[in-house]
C-alpha cells in the first residue's frame, strides 16, 4: 500500500518493543517491585557492564542526568569552563547550566560532524593563556557516529583535562574495537524513548573508577547517608531508573545486535536508492568506526536548496504523514547560550542549514523505506 494513501503515521523514530519487554515488566508487577531499583536494575546493570567491557555502569533517569553527575564527579564547579560540541542536543549542554559553570562550544568536523579536535584545541589554548584550566571536555557521538577520540583523547591526555564521551545516541557503536561510551574517563548513554534501545526515558553513566561511582550512586540516591534514618549532608538527586524501566531494558538489550543490523539495513537502503541523485549526500563511516545508524541524515546541496527548500521539503512530508526532522540545532545559536563563546568555522551551521532527518525506525518494511526514498526523489526533480 502506498505511504501516500495509508491512514497510518510513518514515524521518524518509534519505539520497538517485544515480548521479552513485556515478561520482564510482568516478573516486577508480579513480585511488586515497581519502586525504584530492584532486580532488574541490578540485571541491567550487570548486563551493560557485560557490553561494556566491565565497566561499571549505574542506572539513572536519563542521560541528562547522567552528565550533570558526571561534572559533579568532576568536580566541575561555578565558573568553571567546559569544553562541548556545539552541534548536539541540549541535553549535552543544560548540565553545564545546571553547575552554574560556563558552557564554552566547539564547531564540528566534516568528516563525523562531530566536535572539531582543531578548534577543541584552539580553545583550550586559548583559555590557558588566561590562566583558565578548562574542567571537562564533551563529545558527542552524534546519530550514532563515533567522535574522532584517537586526537580528543591525545588533547585530553596532552592538557591533562577529563572527556565525558556522550554515547547518548550511539549505543552499539564501536570505535577501535572499544564500545562508545567506554572510551572516556567517563561514558553516559540514553535510554530515552527514540533511542536505539529504550527503557521509555532513562540513562546510565560508566566509569571504571571506583571513586566515581559509588559517588555517582550516592547523589543519585538523594545524597543519603548510610545510617537509619534519612541523613543528608549533602544536596542530592532523586535520579535512579525504577525496576519496571529497567526490565524494559532488560529485553530490549537481548535485541541490540539485531536493532543495529535494521538501523544499518534502512541507512544502505536509503544510500543506494538516492545514490544516483546528484546534490543528495549521507555521512560515512570512517576508517575504525562503526555506526550504529541510530538515524539516517541526508544533506543536500546548495543547487537542490535553490529549487526548493529544506523547509519545503519537510512541510510536503508532513503532508503525507511522514515525520522527518531538521538536524540539530547548533548550541551556540540558542538564545538560552546567547552569550557563550563559541570556536569555529560554521560547519554546523551549514549542516543545519542543508540537512535532514529520514524515518529511521526499525519496524519500518523495505517498502516504506523505499517509497520515502522515492517520495525524496520526486521533490528534488520536481
Amino acid at each position: 500500500m502506498s505511504l501516500i494513501k495509508s491512514n497510518s503515521k510513518v514515524w521518524l523514530l518509534a519505539p520497538d518493543i517485544g515480548e521479552e519487554e513485556m515478561q520482564y515488566v510482568k516478573d516486577a508487577f508480579e513480585t511488586n517491585w515497581v519502586a525504584p531499583l530492584g532486580p532488574n536494575v541490578d540485571g541491567f546493570e550487570d548486563e551493560l557492564s557485560s557490553l561494556f567491557h566491565n565497566k561499571k555502569v549505574h542506572l539513572l533517569s536519563s542521560g541528562t542526568a547522567a552528565i550533570h553527575l558526571a561534572l559533579q564527579a568532576l568536580n566541575v564547579q561555578q565558573d568553571d569552563v567546559v569544553l562541548c560540541q556545539s552541534f548536539t542536543f541540549a541535553g549535552s549542554a543544560f548540565p553545564i547550566l545546571y553547575q552554574k559553570a560556563t558552557p564554552v562550544f566547539i564547531d564540528s568536523e566534516k568528516q563525523t560532524w562531530n566536535i572539531d579536535p582543531n578548534y577543541l584545541e584552539e580553545a583550550i589554548l586559548h583559555y590557558q593563556k588566561k590562566g583558565i584550566q578548562p574542567k571537562a571536555i564533551i563529545p558527542v557521538h552524534l546519530y550514532g557516529m563515533p567522535a574522532n577520540m584517537n586526537d580528543i583523547l591525545s588533547l585530553s591526555i596532552k592538557y591533562e583535562i577529563p572527556i565525558i564521551e556522550d554515547a547518548a545516541e550511539a549505543m552499539g557503536s564501536i570505535y577501535y574495537d572499544e564500545q562508545c561510551g567506554t572510551i572516556g574517563d567517563i561514558g553516559i548513554v540514553s535510554f530515552n524513548g527514540n533511542k536505539i534501545i529504550t527503557t521509555s526515558g532513562g540513562g546510565a553513566i560508566i566509569s571504571a573508577s571506583k571513586k566515581v561511582n559509588e559517588y555517582v550512586k550516592y547523589l543519585s540516591n538523594a545524597a543519603r547517608e548510610n545510617c537509619h534514618y534519612y541523613l543528608h549532608n549533602n544536596i542530592g538527586y532523586n535520579y535512579r531508573m525504577s525496576n519496571v524501566l529497567a526490565g524494559i531494558g532488560r529485553g530490549q538489550l537481548k535485541n541490540l545486535d539485531k536493532k543495529i543490523e535494521a538501523k544499518r539495513f534502512i541507512y544502505s537502503t536509503y544510500k543506494a536508492i538516492l545514490s544516483d541523485v546528484d546534490g543528495i549526500t549521507f555521512l560515512d563511516e570512517p576508517d575504525n568506526s562503526f555506526s550504529n545508524r541510530w538515524l539516517t541524515n541526508v544533506t543536500f546541496s546548495k543547487e537542490i536548496l535553490e529549487r526548493i527548500s529544506l523547509e519545503k521539503i519537510k512541510a510536503n512530508f508532513d503532508k503525507l504523514n511522514i515525520e522527518t526532522r531538521f538536524l540539530w540545532n547548533p548550541m551556540h545559536l540558542q538564545p538560552v547560550f546567547k552569550n557563550a563563546k563559541y570556536f569555529g568555522s560554521n560547519v554546523s551551521e551549514d549542516l543545519f542549514k542543508s540537512g535532514l532527518c529520514l524515518p529511521s525506525s526499525t519496524s519500518l518494511e523495505i517498502d516504506e523505506i523505499a517509497e520515502v526514498a522515492k517520495i525524496l526523489k520526486g521533490m528534488v526533480y520536481a
